[in-house]
Formats: C-alpha cells, structure tokens, sequence
C-alpha cells in the first residue's frame, strides 16, 4: 500500500517514491550540516535511495539485501531489491498496476501485494473530497516469487482486500492483513498460502503486523472506532477505504491470543516493530501534534511504559526496522530530499 497506504496501509502515508529513478551506486553518509544532535541513538547515518518515493524497506533473512517499494511522480509503486549499501537496485514485480507491502522469504524468495492480475495499468486514487482516507483495493492479492522476480504465483487470494504480508523471523508463518470477512482483521498461514487462520476479532482497523524474532509474539497498529466515528469506518470500509486517525499499538501472541494495548494516545501510531530484545517497540506517529504529518520515530516498552523519542526531523520519519542483532536500523524519511515531499531509505547504526 502506499504509505504510506500500504504502508501507511501498509501503510500509511502515501508520503514516499521510487526507486531506481534518479538513484546513486551506493549510498552516501547524511551531510554532517542535517544531523540531529538530539537523534542519539542513530549512527553513522547513510542515505541509500536518492529521489522519489520510497518506502516499507526490509532486511533479507541473511541482511545483505533490501527490499522496498518505490515509484516516481506519475507511477505506481513497484517492488525493488538493493543491497543494503544502495548497490544492485533493480526491479522485481511486474511494472504493471500497483505493488505494496513486500517481504523476504528465508530462501530468498519474495512476497509482495499486487493488483496487475485484475488490471495492468494503475488503480485510481480514492476521492480527496471526503478529507485523507487510504484505499483498500480489492484487487490486491499476495503473490511469491524468485529473488529475480520470476516464477511468479499468487498464494493468497480473495474476494477483498489482501496485503500487508510480512514474515517470522523463525521463517516459518506469514501474517498480512484481509477484508475477506467483511471487517479488516490479521490472519496468519504457511509459507505457500495454506492453512490460513483468523487472529484479530475486533471491530475496527487491525494492520500493519511483524512477528517478534522469536516468533511467539505479533505487533501491529489498530483502530477501534466507537460512536460517530464507527459509523464513519462502517461507511468508508463498504467503499473500500479507511480513515487513518487514531491508530495505537498492540501487541497479541502468534496464535491471536492474550491482546493487549500499548500505546494511548490518540494519535496516528503505525509501522511498529521489535527491537530483537523482545521487550521493546519502534514505531513512527505524529503524537507531537496529531494534526500534523510531522512523523517521528519512538520507542516504548511492550507493556507501554518507557516512551522515548527517537527522532526529530520536522517532516515524516517512518518503517523502521531493527537489523536481528540490534546493531543496524533501516527507516524512512524525508529528510535531505531535493525538493518537499521525496522520501528515502536511510540504515544507520543503532546505538543503546
């Protein structure tokens, strides 16, 4: 999704752009002059996409490679491989309709979302006039494939909404996020598709979901409407959309049991994932001012205590993910672009 629909439905912000257009060989460290001295967990800060938008940027299993989805001005998100230097970019979906939400396999094989088998050109955008929703298209199905992008086969598939697929780190389930059952809920199956199972029974928004590295937990970002307010997500959700304005934390184990709230802030919370401790969660959200599309990244202790702020540029930070040794983070941002609104992949050092 675009983000920042997909991500920012997978999610959330239809913010970023894409990858290959404009880009460099290799990345190259952020200019000392846009370092935040208030940024102290972050080190060695380099930029690997140069241009457009590009986001939800994942680690292979063995971390030499990065997987993104990116587009420029007047395309699609389309799916990209790199290494995790900024070298080797190069296409891996088909360039027809729109991609999101892609992810390693421990073989090296790839999942993505896509909508090319119901229609090859791009899905229109949803109608502004009703404020910032975030399509939910039905057309989207999750398809696996080679690292190159061959023997491409859809493995999840249904009559609605089907993406925002990521994997255990133990490399043995998928969770991703469907409409088949008329609310957006988190289902869980095996690598090729089968065996699918429901976890999330709530009314409202459940998305955006990462297994903890022992496997044995799930986080993801989730709405629960009341009031007015569900009316409205009863409304758009026949429409195909979803209206991104309070979406907290929470944290459930692998099988759908034992959920429990993290955040309470009623801002727009998204992107969480573990620190390879098991104890903590990075996430982006615009708590500073929930009006605002001012992103930052924060982490917090699962059981919600804890909240430090990460970082601080005054735009969108977002799609952070920790490398399994806690060393190395990706993340999504803004900064440094050559004109508003560009977003790029940055991977930096972690530091406690």
């Amino acid at each position: 999704m675009t983000i920042v629909a997909s991500s920012i439905l997978c999610l959330l912000l239809l913010l970023v752009v894409p990858a290959g257009a404009g880009s460099t060989d290799h990345g190259k460290p952020l200019p000392p002059e846009r370092l935040d001295p208030r940024e102290q967990h972050l080190r060695n800060i380099v930029q690997l996409t140069f241009g457009g938008e590009n986001a939800e940027a994942y680690f292979s299993f063995d971390e030499r490679q990065i997987i993104y989805q990116a587009h420029a001005d007047s395309g699609c998100d389309q799916i990209y491989v790199m290494n995790t230097d900024g070298s080797g970019k190069r296409l891996v979906s088909t360039g027809k309709g729109r991609t999101t939400c892609s992810y390693f396999l421990p073989n090296g094989e790839i999942i993505y979302a896509s909508t090319h088998e119901h229609d090859p050109n791009c899905p229109p955008l949803p109608d502004r006039s009703r404020g910032y929703v975030w399509p939910l298209y039905p057309e989207y199905e999750i398809y696996r494939a080679a690292a190159d992008g061959s023997n491409l086969r859809c493995i999840i598939r249904s009559s609605g909404y089907d993406a925002e697929a990521t994997v255990s780190p133990t490399g043995d389930k998928i969770v991703f996020t469907s409409t088949r059952d008329g609310d957006i809920e988190l289902y869980s199956c095996d690598l090729d598709g089968s065996n699918v199972r429901r976890l999330t029974h709530a009314f409202g928004y459940d998305g955006g979901a990462f297994y903890s590295f022992d496997g044995t937990k799930i986080v993801f970002r989730a709405s629960r409407p009341s009031g007015k307010d569900s009316i409205e997500y009863a409304q758009l959700l026949e429409q195909h959309l979803v209206r991104p304005r309070a979406l907290e934390i929470y944290v459930m184990d692998a099988d759908g049991s034992n959920v429990r709230q993290v955040t309470n802030n009623g801002a727009a919370n998204f992107a969480p994932f573990f620190h390879p401790d098991g104890k903590r969660i990075i996430f982006s959200s615009n708590m500073a001012d929930p009006r605002s599309r001012n992103f930052d990244l924060y982490i917090i202790n699962t059981d919600g205590t804890g909240l430090e702020r990460i970082t601080y540029y005054e735009g969108f930070d977002g799609f952070p993910m920790f490398s399994r040794d806690g060393k190395k983070l990706i993340f999504c941002s803004n900064r440094n672009g050559s004109r508003p609104g560009e977003t790029n992949i940055f991977i930096c050092d972690w530091v406690e």
